[in-house]
């Protein structure tokens, strides 16, 4: 492949990414977004063979359909692991040793191949074979217990901690590592993440100060997850949100002069005894205008006070959805802004096979065919 053909940072990478849940696929999205080649395999669906995935994290990826229990299928997807530099594996601890894939095994017959693991708890520990979501990673990995209203249960922040941050893009993370790595020694290696770990990683600022000034309180009661009325979220006249964050003095001195309560609040003042006040405040002062008023306000003003705003109005004046990192040499893929905000499902064995001819040189119904939904290798010695 010549220098013009690695337009993107990722050019040329190949990737088999086992079909899962939203951990993974966000792993595998991130790579494709950069130019890695990501096949996706899917189980075969008997009754609907063509129905879309209901994933929908299959941007840029291609997929075929294997039956990991059928030995014909199976070795497919053997012939691919000796010819591809990752593997995103998200079964829970054995699955894939009892497939015939151990990964010592993989790495073995391919050197260069890294082996990216994706579990939500340890591999270890009590929890290992336990099943999970992101609610119950974060709870045992101490990170849920920081988030949420004082004297309220903890409040999780839907599934983007653990499954996206901690999980996909974490496991993403290590993937690159390990791509780095091989750089260097000429061999690949096992990447073993879990969305546990991964989440209490994103969570080292508020753990190292949970022991000092800034976050020894309970939980919503500290500087910035909540208890700080100069760090909250205020409701607006009819409705609507702005966000406050400020927490500098200057930045502060901005957001009370456009609230009009200088004379109130001349200074910031980190006097817990004060907060409760100010709190009031700032709620009955957000109440009186609109959140479009505010926004008059605040624009092009440096008080950190932005509206709250909501993915069917961003949608709506044209926000344009873009990746999530800029490289001015090597760019990643550019988001079609057509399915920027309606995720289009991929039918399984979308462009699958022209992979397979690419990286194997195989065709169909000369290598392998298709059987009840999946592909599956056509036997030599019948040919």
């Amino acid at each position: 492949m010549t220098a013009s053909h690695y337009k993107h940072p990722l050019s040329g990478i190949r990737v088999v990414e086992l079909a899962g849940l939203a951990p993974s696929p966000f792993a595998g999205l991130l790579l494709a977004d950069y130019g890695a080649t990501v096949l996706r395999i899917n189980r075969p669906n008997l009754s609907h063979s063509s129905a879309p995935s209901p994933d929908l994290l299959v941007r840029h990826k291609c997929s075929i359909c294997l039956d990991l229990k059928s030995p014909e299928s199976l070795s497919i997807l053997k012939s691919l692991l000796q010819q591809v530099d990752v593997l995103i594996e998200p079964y829970r601890p054995g699955v894939l040793e009892n497939l015939g894939l151990n990964p010592t095994t993989l790495l073995e017959k391919n050197k260069r191949l890294v082996v990216a693991r994706l579990t939500g708890f340890r591999r270890d520990g009590k929890y290992s074979n336990m099943a999970g979501h992101d609610i119950n990673y974060l709870a045992v990995s101490g990170v849920l217990s920081q988030l949420g209203r004082k004297e309220e249960p903890p409040y999780p922040p839907a599934n983007i901690l653990a499954d996206f941050a901690g999980g996909g893009l974490m496991c993403a993370f290590g993937i690159i590592m390990a791509l780095l790595a091989r750089e260097r020694t000429g061999k690949g290696q096992l990447v073993e993440n879990n969305m546990v770990d991964g989440s209490a990683y994103l969570a080292t600022f508020p753990r190292l100060l949970a022991k000092t000034a800034v976050w020894d309180k309970p939980r919503g009661e500290n500087l910035l997850d909540g208890g700080c009325p100069f760090y909250d979220v205020y409701e607006c006249k009819n409705g609507g949100y702005m966000a406050v964050g400020a927490l500098e003095p200057q930045f502060f001195a901005a957001l009370v002069r456009g609230l009009e309560l200088e004379q109130d609040f001349p200074v910031q003042n980190r006097d817990r005894n004060v907060w409760p006040a100010m709190r009031d405040a700032f709620q009955n002062r957000f109440l009186q205008r609109t959140r479009k008023e505010w926004e008059n306000v605040f624009d092009g003003q440096d008080a950190c006070c932005t509206p709250v705003l909501g993915y069917r109005e961003l949608e709506a004046t044209g926000y344009e959805q873009r990746q999530a990192v800029t490289l001015t040499e090597s760019p990643g893929l550019e988001v079609q802004q057509h399915n920027a905000w309606d995720g289009i499902p991929m039918t399984p064995g979308t462009g699958g096979e022209h992979v397979l001819q690419e990286w194997l040189g195989w065709r169909h119904e000369r290598e392998f065919t298709s059987r009840d939904g999946a592909l599956v290798m056509i036997d030599a010695a019948k040919l």
